[in-house]
C-alpha cells in the first residue's frame, strides 16, 4: 500500500511533459479532419466608422472559396457576447456583437469570414473582400469622457459605461485624523498576455444527430458551451466543448470571442469541419488586452507611518466593448487596493469607459498588478517624505495572524467583502529581506558605480484564489485497479495533470502509476465544470478529487458488504485498491465487480483563499541609455500548502518574468486614430530567456488555508502581482539623486532615459 502523502508536497516530474517532449502534444493546429475547410477573418482596418458596403464578389470568384459570411448571413439579430463576471445593467448596451453590421469600433473587429479549401486560399480571399467604411473620430483615452467627444454607442449619453466603488470604514474621519496626507497620480499602460500559442478552433457539425463539437475551448469550456448553445439555439447537451493542449493561457484565452461563434456557425452552415488559427498580428490586434488604468490616489498617515486611509479615483479603459470579464480587473483594483496592510478606511471610485481600442479582459492577476503598483509606489513616496524607513513603514502596517479573518473592502454595487483566511504577513517580508541581503545592499542605494546607479525596491501583496461556487470530479476504477480522473477544472499549461494525479494517488493510497489518465476541462467527461481562473484549479478541483476519492472507496466498501454479508467495519481495501477483504475472505476488484467502480464528488466553497508574499529587487540604471538591469530578484510567498515544488516554482518564476516584461518592455501603443502601432513582435517586445536570469523564488507553507481539506491556496498569479511596484521603487531608489518619479509604466529604456533627461533639465532650470 502506498503511504498517504507519498506524492503531495514532493517534486514529482510533470506527467504531461513526456508527450510534449516527444512531440505528441495535441494542439489545435494538430487536429486534422476529413473534408476540413479553413477560415480567415476579415477585420476592420478602421478604428471607428460606419460600414457603407461589403463587396465579397472578388473573394467568392476565387477557386477554392466556399463561402464569405457577413452580418447579413446571420439574419436580423446578431448574437452578442454576454458579460460573464460582475455584470451591470448598463454594460448590456456595450457588449460585443459576434460580427460588425453597421459600425466598427476597433481595428481588428470581425466584419466577414472567408471559408476555403486551404488556409492560404482563405487568407488570399480575405484580402480582396472590399469593406467600405466611413471613418468617424476615434476615442483612445480619458479625453473621450469629455463633453462633445465622439460616442462609440449613440444609445449611451457618454463613453462612461459603468462604475464601482470599494468602501471600508470612515474615510472622512481618517483624513481628519491624519498628520500627513499625500496625493499622487499613477498610470499603468495597456499590455497583454501574449501566450506562445495563438488562439484557434476546429468546429464539426453532425447533421444526423444535430450535435456540434468545438475543439480549442480553453479555461472555461462549460461557459463557452452554454454561451454557444444559446446563440445557435441548441440545447446545451448538443454541444461539446473540447479542450486541447494549449501553449499558455494567462487569462487571455478563457473568454468567449467572436470566432467562438463564427467558426461553429460556418461549420453548421456548410456541414463541413472548419479550422481557424489566428496569426500573431491578429492576436496582437484582436485578442484581449489588459491593464490600462489611471489612478489618482491619496494616502493618510500618522507621522509614525501608521496608515489610516486610502482614497481616490481610477479610470479604466476597457476598449471598444465589454467582453465577458471586462469588469473583473476594475473590481480587483478597487478591492485589493489596500493589499496586505491594515488600512481602516478605504474609498476608491472606478470609472469604466469605452474607447476605440481592442476590448480588455483578464490577464494574470487582473487589477491586482495595477493596485500593487499604485499602492507600493505611494508607500515609498510617503515614507521618504515622512523621513521613515520604507521597510519599517510596511512592517508597521502589515496584517497579523491575530487579526485574521480580516475583512476586505466592500465593492459596490456588488456587495460582499470577503476576508483573509490565514497568515502572518510579516513572515515573508522578513525572509525576503534576509534572502536579498537588504541590510548590506542598502548602502548601494542611489550610488553611481561603474557608470550605473544602483537601487533596491520592495513590495508586499496578497493573492486571492479559489473562486467558487463549486467544482466537480469523477473517478473511474477499472477491474485492474487503474484509475481515470475527470475534473471540471481546465489545463492552461500549469501542470494540472501532474498535480491532480498526485492528489488522487494520495487520496486513494495507490502508486501514481495507477492513475491511467487525467482528463480536464472538456464538457464530454463530466456533467459540470467551472474551469481555471482566479487561481482556483488546485483548490477547487483538487478538493473535488478528494471528495470523489472518498465516495469511490465507499462504493467499494458498500459492494463488499453486500457480497460478504458483513458489517462495514470488517471490510478493508488492500493491495493498492485492487482487492478487498473481510476477515479471511478476499476478493479481487475484478471479482467484486467486472465493470469496475465509478464515483463523483463536488467541492463547494464561496470563500477565497489568500496567499501572501514579498518581493525585492536590486537594479542598476545606466543614465546614459536608460537601461534597467535586474541584478537580483527575490520572491517569497506563503502558499498554505505546497502540492508540487517544481510546478509551483515554474509558475512563480514564469509569472515574475511576465511581470518584468510588462514593466520594462511591453506595451500596446496606439496613435490618435486608434491604429495599433505595436502589431508585431518586432515592435511589441517580450522577454527572452536570457533577459532576466537572476530570479530566486522561495515558497513557504506556514499557514495552510482552513477553507479546504488540502489546506492549499491559489498560487498561480502571485509571482506577477508586485513586480511593477517593486521595480518602479527600485528604479526610483537608484535615481533618487535626480529626483526621478517612476509613477507610470512601462519603465522602458526610452522612457527611463527621458525621465532622466527631464530631471536634469529641471535641475538646470
Amino acid at each position: 500500500m502506498t503511504r498517504r502523502d507519498s506524492y503531495i508536497g514532493n517534486p514529482v516530474e510533470r506527467i504531461e511533459d513526456l508527450r510534449f517532449l516527444r512531440g505528441r502534444g495535441q494542439y489545435i493546429d494538430d487536429l486534422q479532419r476529413d473534408g476540413m475547410l479553413y477560415a480567415s477573418v476579415v477585420r476592420s482596418a478602421v478604428a471607428h466608422g460606419r460600414i457603407s458596403a461589403i463587396d465579397t464578389a472578388a473573394a467568392l470568384a476565387m477557386r477554392g472559396v466556399r463561402a464569405v459570411i457577413t452580418a447579413a448571413d446571420l439574419g436580423n439579430t446578431i448574437p452578442t457576447i454576454a458579460v460573464r463576471s460582475e455584470s451591470q445593467p448598463s454594460l448590456d448596451r456595450v457588449v460585443q456583437p459576434v460580427i460588425a453590421r453597421d459600425k466598427v469600433r476597433y481595428v481588428g473587429e470581425p466584419v466577414a469570414l472567408v471559408i476555403a479549401d486551404s488556409a492560404a486560399i482563405a487568407e488570399d480571399a480575405a484580402n480582396v473582400v472590399d469593406v467600405d467604411i466611413e471613418a468617424l473620430p476615434a476615442v483612445t483615452g480619458r479625453a473621450g469622457l469629455a463633453a462633445g467627444a465622439a460616442l462609440l454607442f449613440e444609445a449611451c449619453a457618454s463613453n462612461r459605461v459603468a462604475g464601482l466603488s470599494a468602501v471600508r470604514g470612515d474615510i472622512e474621519q481618517a483624513f481628519k485624523d491624519a498628520g500627513y496626507v499625500r496625493r499622487e497620480t499613477f498610470q499603468v499602460h495597456r499590455h497583454a498576455a501574449i501566450p506562445l500559442e495563438t488562439r484557434g478552433l476546429v468546429a464539426e457539425w453532425d447533421a444526423v444527430n444535430n450535435r456540434l463539437t468545438l475543439s480549442g475551448a480553453a479555461k472555461v469550456p462549460f461557459f463557452v458551451r452554454a454561451a454557444l448553445a444559446k446563440m445557435l439555439e441548441l440545447p446545451e447537451h448538443a454541444v461539446d466543448a473540447v479542450e486541447t493542449d494549449i501553449g499558455g493561457g494567462f487569462g487571455a484565452r478563457g473568454e468567449f470571442f467572436p470566432e467562438d461563434f463564427l467558426i461553429p456557425f460556418a461549420a453548421r452552415r456548410l456541414n463541413r469541419p472548419v479550422k481557424w488559427v489566428e496569426d500573431r498580428r491578429e492576436h496582437l490586434m484582436a485578442t484581449t488586452h489588459a491593464r490600462e488604468v489611471e489612478c489618482e490616489l491619496e494616502i493618510a498617515c500618522r507621522r509614525d507611518g501608521t496608515i489610516l486611509g486610502l482614497r481616490g479615483s481610477a479610470w479604466a479603459n476597457i476598449g471598444a466593448y465589454a467582453r465577458p470579464n471586462a469588469v473583473t480587473p476594475s473590481r480587483n483594483l478597487a478591492q485589493m487596493l489596500p493589499g496586505p496592510y491594515r488600512i481602516p478606511a478605504v474609498q476608491l471610485d472606478v470609472t469604466l469607459y469605452v474607447s476605440n481600442k481592442t476590448p480588455v479582459g483578464t490577464y494574470r492577476a487582473p487589477g491586482r498588478f495595477e493596485a500593487d503598483f499604485c499602492r507600493e509606489r505611494l508607500i515609498d513616496i510617503a515614507a521618504a517624505e515622512l523621513g521613515l524607513d520604507r521597510v519599517e513603514m510596511r512592517r508597521r502596517n502589515l496584517v497579523t495572524a491575530a487579526e485574521i479573518p480580516y475583512a476586505l473592502p466592500q465593492v459596490l454595487p456588488y456587495g460582499g467583502s470577503g476576508e483573509f483566511d490565514s497568515g502572518e504577513y510579516s513572515i515573508t517580508l522578513e525572509r525576503c529581506l534576509v534572502e536579498i541581503d537588504w541590510k548590506t545592499k542598502s548602502a548601494l542605494q542611489g550610488k553611481l558605480i561603474d557608470g550605473r546607479y544602483h537601487g533596491l525596491g520592495i513590495g508586499c501583496y496578497v493573492e486571492g484564489g479559489s473562486a467558487g461556487p463549486r467544482e466537480n470530479a469523477r473517478l473511474l476504477l477499472d477491474a485492474q485497479g487503474m484509475v481515470t480522473v475527470y475534473v471540471g477544472a481546465s489545463a492552461v499549461g500549469q501542470g494540472l495533470e501532474t498535480v491532480f494525479a498526485q492528489i488522487a494517488a494520495d487520496a486513494l493510497e495507490i502508486p501514481i502509476e495507477h492513475i491511467a489518465a487525467v482528463h480536464h476541462g472538456s464538457t464530454t467527461g463530466i456533467h459540470e465544470g467551472f474551469g481555471s481562473f482566479g487561481s482556483r484549479a488546485s483548490v477547487m478541483g483538487g478538493s473535488a478529487i478528494l471528495v470523489a476519492a472518498e465516495n469511490l472507496k465507499q462504493a467499494i466498501r458498500d459492494a463488499a458488504v453486500a457480497r460478504f454479508s458483513c458489517v462495514p467495519q470488517e471490510v478493508a481495501i488492500v493491495d493498492g485498491l485492487r482487492a478487498v477483504t473481510a476477515g479471511r475472505r478476499r476478493l479481487t476488484l475484478g471479482e467484486l465487480s467486472v465493470g469496475g467502480f465509478a464515483a463523483a464528488g463536488t467541492f463547494h466553497n464561496v470563500k477565497r483563499t489568500y496567499s501572501y508574499g514579498t518581493h525585492a529587487a536590486h537594479v542598476s540604471v545606466d543614465p546614459r541609455t536608460g537601461q534597467v538591469e535586474i541584478l537580483d530578484y527575490v520572491a517569497v510567498e506563503d502558499v498554505g500548502r505546497i502540492l508540487n515544488p517544481n510546478t509551483l516554482h515554474g509558475q512563480t518564476v514564469g509569472a515574475i518574468v511576465q511581470g518584468l516584461g510588462g514593466t520594462l518592455l511591453e506595451g500596446m501603443v496606439y496613435d490618435e486614430e486608434g491604429q495599433l502601432l505595436t502589431g508585431s513582435l518586432a515592435a511589441y517586445l517580450i522577454p527572452c530567456a536570457v533577459d532576466f536570469p537572476r530570479i530566486r523564488a522561495i515558497a513557504l507553507e506556514q499557514y495552510p488555508s482552513p477553507l479546504n481539506p488540502l489546506g492549499v491556496k491559489g498560487a498561480g498569479e502571485g509571482g506577477i502581482i508586485p513586480v511593477g511596484g517593486v521595480v518602479a521603487n527600485a528604479v526610483a531608489s537608484a535615481l533618487s539623486s535626480l529626483a526621478v518619479a517612476t509613477n507610470a509604466l512601462p519603465l522602458s529604456q526610452a522612457r527611463v532615459w527621458q525621465l532622466i533627461e527631464n530631471a536634469r533639465a529641471a535641475k538646470r532650470a
